[in-house]
């Protein structure tokens, strides 16, 4: 079998390339990426039976060429711009891709006709919740989404539905928690407190420091789609996450213990306009039909993440100055 991989040189698509390569090992791999600043090659280079492909989701007629060479008969896409902080203050370029370049790819797809599109979306598409609620966003509950980032992934949700509903394309999507793990560009929370705190420099907080986000390890997410490109139903949408949520301030405190770094280092800026308080997932669909639960618990998950970016430095070091937002400033005018 061969398999095209979109965005595989971010944070979960790389963790995808490398958990498909280690349980799937007698399929090709494409990896396809545009190399926009947070996609990183070396994340995919040395990877055996991967073919990197330099490429836009958008370009469809390079992307149907890429899939008739190569014989592709699945295609998972997580090609998405994904940092809200960014969408704030460069909103097209999300729309661009997330929507534009996702009908894009759909399209390639339709013409050359695979055998499944799997979809990564967000529990962001629903909007957020209340924090003093037990509420929990379920597959049939309404998009909501607040936020330049979460409008332009729900729309290429509704396009890849679209897709599907016209011309038959045999889709699934997946809805995720909050991912954190290995090779996570350092803008977001996770590394980006941790790469701040090795250096003993301030974390900065959103004054909401209560927001909380629910979490899952990126091998966990990549199990899940496996499972449903294996055993999932065509057209149907699987929530995969976990119930563990955490506040900014818990993540915050975590990473500052687990360095032995001092909490004064914690700092508040101003919030990011659009914040949303609160999202978690209903994964009973995905247990229930398929069978899958998280493996990796969140105190031995995230204790390895951390330590992975303290042994990384040569990793991560490089990549801070391509963050082209600077939290908490950028939308101060």
């Amino acid at each position: 079998m061969s398999i095209l991989v979109t965005g595989a040189a971010g944070f979960i698509g790389s963790n995808f390339v490398r958990y498909w390569a280690e349980h799937h090992p007698n399929d090709s791999i494409v990896a396809l990426d545009a190399l926009t600043y947070a996609g990183v090659r070396e994340n995919v280079d040395g990877i055996e039976g991967v073919t990197f492909a330099h490429l836009d989701i958008g370009d469809t007629d390079a992307v149907a060429n890429l899939l008739q060479t190569h014989d592709v008969d699945r295609i998972v896409n997580f090609a998405a711009e994904s940092h809200n902080s960014l969408a704030v203050v460069d909103p097209a370029r999300f729309f661009r891709t997330n929507v534009l370049g996702t009908q894009g790819l759909c399209e390639a797809a339709r013409r050359v006709g695979v055998a499944r599109f799997h979809h990564v979306s967000t529990c962001e598409v629903y909007g957020d919740l209340d924090l003093d609620t037990d509420e929990m966003f379920t597959e049939t509950s309404p998009y909501r989404p607040r936020t330049p980032y979460n409008a332009s992934k729900a729309g290429g949700d509704h396009v890849v539905r679209a897709y599907h509903e016209t011309w038959d394309l045999p889709i699934t999507i997946t809805n995720c928690a909050n991912n954190y793990g290995a090779y996570q560009f350092p803008e977001k929370v996770i590394p980006y407190f941790t790469t701040l705190a090795l250096q003993d420099q301030p974390l900065p907080m959103y004054a909401s420091t209560q927001n909380r986000r629910e979490w899952i390890h990126a091998i966990d997410h990549c199990r899940a789609i496996d499972l449903i490109l294996e055993r999932g139903r065509v057209g149907e949408t699987y929530h995969v996450g976990t119930g563990v949520e955490k506040s900014v301030e818990e993540i915050a405190d975590l990473i500052l213990d687990h360095l032995g770094k001092p909490s004064s280092l914690k700092t508040i800026v101003p919030d990011r306009p659009g914040h949303d308080r609160r999202y978690v997932l209903d994964w009973t669909k995905i247990n229930a039909e398929l069978g899958w639960e998280p493996t990796i618990g969140w105190d031995q998950g995230i204790a390895e993440t951390i330590d992975w970016y303290a042994q990384n430095q040569d990793w991560w070091e490089p990549l801070r100055d391509r963050a082209p937002v600077a939290e908490g400033t950028a939308w101060q005018r």
